[in-house]
Formats: structure tokens, sequence, C-alpha cells
């Protein structure tokens, strides 16, 4: 048992080592599905980092009432609450009023909280640029001042009021920029807007006729037990404030997600053509092991010990590449201070990563492992081309062909297998291509009262979706020169045939190039409603559908790539003298 043992681990390091090329394209294969799995994965647990961190700087509050009534109402609905059972500590009732603010000819919904210019030990508001409140003065919340274009020392409009910007703050007692729950004072509709604070002698002159509603913030005993308060649109829990913050990042994840499932498939076709073409220059080792006494099973060990070795470690390597990267790509809101500080990766995302680099691994090499395992010693030793499977109709219709199209229909004829992988790659990535036309071709409406602004998750999604198409390409393009270049390997007996028989080098290469145009096709046209179909699946927006010349060009631009890429490994194959590739042909 030693001794196999032994024998296994010596084949797998010195094909790890020979092959050196291959097994990092298969690394990377397998790869860029775990890290982005692994992105989409942690991306909520990272992104509610920022937030604790401003709740701690903040001395954030564990519950917000804000009471549907205004004035003397609001207030005596608020006074019993501070001394309330379990209530350790409590800032405000602080007035607020629902304005308008216009800056450089843009007007948005704004929440005017007036506050006190000494600080409360509950919800001081941490000041990023700038001073805090002072009369005459405004201190708007950091991401909706980022949205706004709004430096400190600008002017803004609150309802005919001029007031100069005397600082940006962040705080931890309301969603940040775009959810600051502006509403009509009295209604339960929340609107889009962002947060700002001015001196508490300046509310009322700024509201006007307009009746002022209040807050009060609310410092428990046990801040778990703040979930135990009834959800409503007059009280706020510090919980959901933070899922709401994390709202931000739910398309970024979905689209994460998404991708890893396009990516997995991507990566099933790259490793099996890849794990075929390494096979394929096995059968001579495989045939010698069958003459020395190797049986099936003990073939099949040493194929599977190698690519299993390989599916941990690009397990490994996409945890730690998804973890490296989380805080570089999840960019935190800019209402909220600290950052997306990387942390070991949660055991279930651990797990669910590495059962899908096994079964990636698995999968992918599980026909060709058996179909070598199984393969005759005296095939082996010859390392002959593995007969082909015939069909009469097929002979029938490529033979009036011209040569090189007919080289390209023979040669998928006896390959059906890897003409399928050939079509499951150009099918997801027509997929992910037309999904980024699709959400480009969206067109959102994204209000704050009176003008658009940019959505910050939208920004965040197609962010996202940059990382995920650029992978889904760059892998595509591998796994068209990969799958060429294994057609290369297993049809190199039959092109020297053929070129013996008449057929130019240019001829041969361009029989390769058809080879992968011909399944590439359905993969394209079927690839443009999946496209189409995917979007709609997880978008809650109604889909706007891109021109068709734009889904057209998208088509064609997938096969010419496919055509560009397999031409030069098929070129090169097609220089190797015919003499060459005749002697490894059995008599």
């Amino acid at each position: 048992m030693s001794g196999r043992l032994l024998l296994v681990c010596r084949l797998l390091v010195r094909d790890l080592r020979r092959r050196r090329t291959e097994t990092v394209l298969l690394l990377v294969a397998i790869t860029a599905a775990t890290a982005t799995l692994t992105l989409g994965l942690t991306l909520n647990e990272v992104a509610d980092r920022p937030y604790q961190q401003t709740r701690t700087a903040t001395a954030g509050p564990d519950v917000i009432v804000t009471p549907r009534a205004t004035g003397q109402a609001a207030l005596d609905e608020l006074a019993s609450l501070a001394t309330a059972a379990g209530v350790t500590d409590h800032s405000g009732p602080f007035p607020i009023a629902y304005l308008t603010m216009t800056t450089g000819g843009v007007s948005a919904h704004a929440v005017v909280e007036g506050r006190e210019t000494t600080p409360v030990s509950v919800d001081r508001p941490a000041v990023t640029d700038g001073t805090w409140v002072r009369p005459g003065g405004v201190v708007v919340e950091r991401a909706f001042a980022d949205a706004l274009g709004i430096r400190v020392n600008d002017t803004v409009d609150l309802d005919g009021h001029p007031l100069r910007v005397v600082g940006t703050a962040v705080t931890a007692a309301r969603t940040t920029y775009p959810y600051a729950g502006w509403h009509y004072p009295g209604s339960i509709l929340v609107e889009r807007g962002g947060l700002v604070w001015v001196d508490r002698s300046d509310i009322a002159t700024l509201a006007g006729g307009q009746p002022l509603s209040y807050t009060l913030n609310l410092k428990l005993a046990d801040p778990a037990a703040s979930t135990a308060y009834p959800v409503s649109d007059q009280l706020t829990t510090w919980q959901a404030i933070d899922d709401l913050n994390g709202r931000l990042y739910s398309d970024a994840q979905m689209t994460l997600l998404v991708g890893s499932w396009l990516l997995s498939g991507l990566a099933l076709a790259g490793v099996a053509g890849i794990v075929a073409g390494r096979i394929i220059g096995h059968r001579r080792r495989v045939g010698l092991l069958k003459a020395v006494g190797a049986g099936p099973a003990m073939i099949a060990v040493v194929h599977f010990a190698e690519y299993l070795v390989i599916g941990l470690t690009a397990a490994a390597t996409g945890l730690a590449g998804g973890w490296f990267a989380a805080p570089v790509l999840i960019r935190p809101s800019a209402g909220l201070i600290g950052s997306v500080n990387a942390q070991p990766p949660a055991l279930r995302t651990v797990v669910a990563v590495t059962v899908l680099a096994l079964t990636i691994a698995v999968v992918a090499t599980l026909v060709p492992v058996v179909r070598v395992a199984t393969t005759s010693t005296v095939h082996a030793l010859a390392d002959a081309a593995t007969p082909p499977q015939r069909r009469r109709w097929r002979i029938r219709l490529s033979r009036r062909l011209p040569t090189a199209l007919l080289i390209g229909v023979r040669i998928n004829a006896r390959r059906q297998r890897r003409a399928r992988l050939v079509t499951m790659n150009t099918l997801i990535t027509t997929t992910a291509l037309v999904a980024v036309l699709m959400v480009n071709t969206q067109v959102e409406h994204f209000d704050l009262g009176y003008t658009e602004l940019a959505n910050p998750r939208r920004e965040r999604m197609e962010q996202a979706l940059l990382v995920v198409v650029l992978v889904v390409c760059v892998l595509a393009l591998v796994n068209a020169v990969v799958s060429t270049w294994t057609t290369v390997l297993d049809a190199r007996q039959p092109l020297a045939v053929a070129r013996t028989l008449g057929a130019t080098p240019a001829q041969a290469a361009v029989g390769l190039a058809v080879a992968q145009l011909l399944p590439a096709v359905p993969g394209v046209v079927a690839g443009i409603p999946a496209g189409i179909g995917l979007l709609a699946f997880v978008s809650r927006a109604e889909v706007e559908y891109p021109p068709v010349p734009w889904l057209l060009a998208t088509a064609f631009g997938v096969l010419l790539a496919i055509a560009a890429f397999t031409a030069i490994p098929a070129m090169v194959a097609t220089r190797r003298p015919v003499v060459d590739a005749l002697r490894s042909a059995p008599a």
C-alpha cells in the first residue's frame, strides 16, 4: 500500500513540474470561480463593519423614536420613553424639519435636524471636515455632500434661507444617503433624501410655517434587546439601520453570486478541455503502467489525485484572493467611517468554496479519466488517436464541402463532447455580455424629489459587474485557445493524413478554426435570449431591451474573437512536419 501511495505522489509531483503551463491554466480556471464566489458570500459580512465602526465612534443609539405626530403632541409622546425600563441613557428630543436643499442649481430632499453646539452622550455625529454646527451654519452628512459636490464654506439654500456649510459629519442614528427617511410631516410614505444638521435656534426659522417633528435617541442596557421593539415607521433599531446600509451592496452581491455560477460553467468547460489534452499526452504512460500491472482503479487514482490537489490549491487561492480583494473592491459609503478591513472568511464560506472547487475538478475530469482508465494496454502504448464516432449521414454531408470546411466538420464529428464544451463556453460568454448590454440599456429614474443623482447602489453593482465580465472574457478566451490546442493534439494524425492526401497547411489551419466556430454559433445564438432572461430573472425593475444592432454586434464580436484566438494555435500546429505526426500512428 505504501509503495502505491509513493508511486502516486511521485507521478503527481512529476506531472505538476513538467506541465507547469497547463497546471497554471487549471488553477486560473478554478480560482476565477472560487474567488468570485468568495467575494459574493463575504460581501455582506465585510460591508457592515464600517457601520459598526461608525456606531462605536459616534456613540450610536440602540433605538431611535420619531413619532408621526408633530409639535407638542410629539413631545408628549416621547416624554415617558426616556425613563422606560431598560433605557440607560438618551439624547433629545431633537427638532426635525423636512425641507428642500438647493446647491449649484440642484435641489434635493433634506432631513434637517436641530442640534446643540455642545456634544451629547448618545449620537455624537463625528465631524469629518470643518466644524460642528453653529448659528447660521449647516453641517451636511458626508455621503449627501459627496453626492451633491458640497464642500466646506460652500453656500446652500434651505427653503429660501442661505446657509454656509461649516462641516461634514457622519452618524449611526440614520441610514446614510440616499435613505435618510425624508417624508411629509404626519405621512408614512418615505422618500429618498439626505441628512443635515443646523443649530437648534435656527430650525424654527428654516421650517417657517411647517410643524416640527421630533426624534429621540435611546441607549439600552442590552443593545441586542432592541430587536424586541415593534418595527414601525415611528421606531427604528440600530439593526434595521445596519440592514438598510447593507442593502447598498445587495445588487453587487447578487451580481457576484450569479457571476460565480457563470464562471463555474466556464471553469468546467476549461478544465475539461485542459484535462482532455493532458490525458492525450499521458496515453503512453498509461500503457506502461498497465503493462507493469496497474489496474483501472490505480490509473484513475493517479489522475484524480493530481486534479484534486489542483482543486484544493485553487480553493485556497480563491479564498485568499477574495479575502484580499474585498477591501479593494468594496467601497464603503462615504456616510460611514472606518474601512472594510479584511478578516478570515467564515466557515460556511470556506466549505462552500472548497466544495465548488472539488466539484469542478471531479465533474470536469470524470469522463476523460474513466475513459483513459479503461483504455486497452496495446492502444495506450501505441499512443494512437481514439477511434472516431462515425455517422454515415455526416460523411455524406461533408464529402462535398470545401476541404477546410470538411476538415472542421469531421473533427467535430469525431469529438462531439469537445464540441459541446465549445458551445457551453460561448453560451456563457454571450450570456454575460448580453447581460451587460441590458444593464447599460436600463434607464433608471433615481430622484431625490427634484433632481436625479447617481444611485450608489447601482454604482456598486456596476463595479461588481465589471469585475465579473472581465474575468468571464479572459477565461473564455483562455478556454478557446485551450480547446483548439486540445483538438490539435487529438487530431494530429488525421490532419497529417489529410495533408498527405493533398490538404495544404492553410486548409488544415482553417479547418481547425472552423471546428471551433461551428459549435460556437449555437452557443452565441442561445446566449442572447439567455442573457436577456438572466437579467429579467435577477432584476427588480422593469426590463428594457437593447437595440437589435447591439445584440448582433455582440454576437459577431464573440465569433470574431474566437476565430482570432483559435487561429494562432491552429497555425502553429499545421507547421509540424507530417512525418513526425505519422510516426506515432499505429501501423
